[in-house]
């Protein structure tokens, strides 16, 4: 989509549309362990009124470079250049896996626009009351919320080396603590919409992969907004994703080593570790993971990455390159674009790894485009 007209529809100011709505008649005892979280408890009689993230939806697909699926080959290391420095952006070996957002790439005006967005996301919650709206509805509300904040603070401060790291919100915390979202009066976290509302009130754990936390290692943000009618299908895409990838599960010895999110959840989800957690990772599992679960006997929450999930490394890089983009016919064209050095190899590597998918048969090939100026949405299918 061209960047006049998202930042047109971003500040249009027009975030959500209500739809049918019917008052509620009752309400259900609440049961959050925070009492000013107690107005979030889903309710018992729902109103059919449903939430409309068109704009949310342009804007991801704007933002977002998707990497595709996990080849659970851990990314090469990164050469030392000739000042013997390790050259600038990621050289995590999870660098390769989960969709980016284009932060280097954003201009203040459209980090400006984000931000306005996350506000009239938050302010929804003073047109209709968020606990009455169907499951789904509320579930896709709180999703959409978490993730735009934390992408427009991201934005916002960027450059940023790590989410984790950085200093955020009135108490200068780490972004998943700062408390930089506001509903109903209630300031929270994104860590408070995850452990408070969502977790202690849908019992599937898929939801889990809903949520972005702006760093390598979490679950990949999609390149479409979640709503009422895409929810399910969504988490279970990205629950798959991050089953499979080397940063959800490996194997280590006779460990099975999973990602440190799902520590996080184990008091909501896994309250029988080993059993629990094993029968919701075989559930996603294709086989080079399903192998893992065979051949391991006990699990542990070790993997995470802190490094910011965007494509330069949360750095500012003096030097450019040209990258060449892919026409229909999958052969190079003559179009290129100027990009940061570290961002062109990332993009190299990336095509690499798409087309050892490719030739392992686990891709069906399209069209591959890369254009930083329009759309960052290359060309693979992915399941």
């Amino acid at each position: 989509m061209p960047r006049k007209i998202l930042l047109a529809a971003l500040s249009a100011g027009a975030a959500l549309s209500l739809i049918a709505t019917v008052p509620a008649s009752a309400q259900s005892a609440a049961s959050a362990s925070d009492a000013s979280f107690a107005q979030f408890t889903p309710k018992a009689d729902m109103t059919q009124t449903s939430l409309d993230y068109t704009v949310w939806d342009e804007a991801l697909r704007y933002v977002v470079f998707r990497m595709g699926r996990s080849s659970r080959q851990a990314a090469p290391s990164v050469e030392v250049g000739l000042s013997g420095r390790i050259k600038r952006g990621h050289h995590s070996r999870y660098r390769l896996e989960g969709n980016r957002v284009i932060f280097s790439f954003l201009e203040q005006d459209i980090k400006d626009s984000l931000l306005a967005y996350k506000q009239d996301l938050e302010s929804v919650a003073s047109q209709v009351d968020i606990a009455s709206l169907p499951r789904n509805e509320q579930l896709a509300y709180w999703i959409n919320l978490h993730n735009a904040a934390v992408i427009a603070e991201l934005a916002q401060q960027y450059p940023v080396r790590s989410p984790s790291l950085g200093k955020f919100g009135p108490d200068n915390v780490s972004l998943d603590e700062a408390k930089v979202i506001t509903v109903n009066g209630v300031a929270m976290s994104p860590r408070d919409i995850r452990t408070k509302i969502v977790y202690p009130n849908w019992q599937d754990p898929k939801v889990i992969y809903g949520f972005f936390r702006g760093e390598i290692g979490g679950p990949s943000i999609p390149g479409e907004a979640f709503t009422a009618a895409n929810v399910s299908r969504l988490l279970a895409d990205n629950a798959r994703e991050f089953v499979n990838s080397l940063r959800g599960v490996e194997k280590i010895g006779s460990t099975m080593h999973v990602s440190k999110i799902y520590e996080e959840a184990r008091p909501f989800y896994f309250g029988n570790w080993e059993a629990d957690l094993r029968a919701h990772i075989d559930k996603y599992a294709r086989l080079d993971v399903a192998d893992v679960l065979e051949k391991t006997t006990r699990s542990e929450a070790s993997l995470y990455e802190t490094d910011i999930s965007d494509l330069a490394g949360g750095q500012r890089e003096p030097s450019y390159s040209n990258i060449q983009t892919l026409g229909e016919d999958g052969m190079t064209s003559a179009q290129s674009t100027r990009v940061p050095s570290s961002v062109a190899r990332l993009i190299l590597e990336h095509r690499r790894k798409i087309n050892e998918l490719i030739r392992r048969k686990e891709l069906t090939p399209r069209v591959i485009v890369i254009d930083m100026n329009s759309s960052t949405g290359e060309g693979y299918e992915v399941e």
